[in-house]
């Protein structure tokens, strides 16, 4: 822990360094100021013309027009888990029960194992079940139901038996005070478990039109959604039925000196990155949304790094183990004769998620902008 104070109070330092504002402010805001170093702004997306009439939705409305549309469009659909009937804690699920009725949209005992039992019960004889996990952080009682049950229904039956009708929901990442038991970013454990499909959105567009592609893929999915995105997040979002295709990485804004790779909330930051980097040091930086973990798009990171020779990849979990290592390892099998400098990672700190100290724990674009000074000047 000695060690982590000393990081952050070295963060903290260069963070009012770097920043002519704080320089003027008096020492007794230095801290205030400070904490506020790791802010983004989300960035917006247009809909597609081709999607028909829009409205005003942020993420969390987002979501709860696409379980509207998947229990309107199948019979077979429900929603199960903790306070969903009452709308749940983030209010994704208001109105779902008074207009489909108890049988469909329903509350369970708090117990995730059983939530997530449940769900595969219901899958493996033909339903499609939606499933809601308070937290990401809470997951973990349900891991064996999920890797030991889920993932393998299909292959141990020789496909005869699936459960691809299950979608699992649940909230995601920090989100300000959340602390160490609301915050966590688990995607990686489930990164390593062949037979299920792990998606993560950027934007209430993207989250519906890809919860849509989960509750109607042929395979179990985990849909993590950024809890801090619920209501920051606010875009122009098609009414009516559309999915967006799972397993394909989009190019957000193209570059030519560095390739920066992320998802969810991380992915405004990386913007802004890319703004900094333009800015500051005169480079043109190419922002990926990975949007599927697993399996993701290393054929569309793979290709933007043959062209700028340089990667960047951050997310708000550990380093030792997160995500990003795999990211890492594939691109440098594949690309290192096209590498002009080590790939970087940017992430969490191997330490359990803090509370007073979140602004530091997590890959801002202060940090991420030192990762590609590094880069540029190797």
């Amino acid at each position: 822990m000695a060690a982590l104070r000393r990081t952050l109070q070295s963060l903290c330092r260069i963070s009012r360094e770097k920043s002519s504002t704080l320089r003027r402010l008096p020492s007794q805001n230095a801290a205030i100021v400070c904490r506020n170093a790791s802010a983004w702004t989300f960035v917006p997306d247009s809909p597609p013309d081709t999607l028909g009439e829009t409205t005003k939705m942020n993420l969390f409305q987002s979501l709860t027009s696409a379980m509207d549309i998947a229990l309107s469009t199948d019979q077979t659909a429900v929603i199960f888990g903790e306070d969903v009937a009452f709308g749940g804690v983030f209010r994704c699920t208001v109105g779902l029960a008074d207009k489909y009725g108890k049988d469909r949209v329903f509350n369970t005992p708090l117990c995730e194992q059983g939530i997530v039992g449940f769900g595969i019960g219901m899958a493996s004889v033909g339903a499609t079940a939606i499933a809601e996990i308070q937290f990401a952080d809470y997951i973990y009682p349900a891991f064996d139901q999920i890797v030991n049950e889920a993932a393998k229904f299909r292959y141990r039956s020789g496909n005869v038996f699936d459960v691809g009708g299950l979608t699992i929901r649940a909230p995601w990442g920090a989100v300000g005070h959340g602390a160490l038991y609301h915050s966590q970013s688990p995607e990686a454990f489930f990164s390593h478990v062949p037979g299920i499909k792990v998606v993560i959105p950027r934007s209430p567009i993207q989250a519906k039109g890809l919860l849509l592609s989960c509750i109607r893929d042929k395979n179990p999915c985990i849909f993590f959604e950024p809890k801090v995105l619920y209501r920051a997040a606010v875009e122009q979002v098609p009414v009516g039925d559309y999915m967006i295709p799972l397993e394909e990485a989009e190019v957000l804004v193209e570059g030519s000196d560095v390739t920066l790779v992320a998802w969810g909330t991380q992915l405004h930051v990386m913007h802004e990155v890319a703004r900094l980097a333009q800015e500051k040091l005169g480079v043109s930086c190419e922002v990926i949304d990975l949007k599927t973990i697993v399996p993701w798009d290393a054929e569309t990171v793979c290709k933007s790094v043959k062209k700028t020779g340089r990667l960047l990849v951050a997310h708000e979990a550990p380093i030792t183990g997160g995500f990003a290592g795999e990211v890492a390892a594939t691109v440098q099998a594949e690309c290192f004769l096209h590498l002009e400098a080590p790939i970087q990672r940017v992430c969490g700190y191997d330490t359990p998620f803090p509370h007073i100290f979140e602004p530091f724990y997590l890959p801002d674009k202060w940090r991420c902008l030192e990762a590609v000074k590094k880069m540029i000047n190797f």
